[in-house]
């Protein structure tokens, strides 16, 4: 029986984000609030203008992070978040920018 408490279940999220977010201090923000949540993995700019963020930590804190982002820049920048939770697929020491 898995007696682990779900909610601190090492999970990877992958989110896609589009809309005004490249040029705007989006990666350095996620950077920032994934930091502060203990979160690792990687967010960069994508070639066709959206950000993509593969975060990995405890569903709470992936939310969370989520919830900072869209609080610090709103509708006004985000167009549209598209999210997926999976099992962790690589392993990350930090959360780091990719150039």
């Amino acid at each position: 029986m898995n007696t682990l408490n779900p909610f601190h279940e090492l999970l990877e999220l992958h989110a896609l984000v589009s809309g005004h977010v490249q040029g705007v201090g989006f990666r350095s923000t996620t950077l920032h609030y994934a930091s502060q949540l203990g979160l690792t993995g990687t967010v960069r700019n994508l070639k066709d203008g959206r950000v993509e963020i593969i975060a990995q930590g405890p569903k709470e804190k992936l939310e969370k992070l989520l919830s900072l982002i869209q609080a610090h820049f709103g509708s006004s920048y985000i167009a549209c978040l598209e999210v997926n939770y999976s099992q962790p697929s690589n392993s990350y020491s930090q959360f780091q920018i990719i150039s």
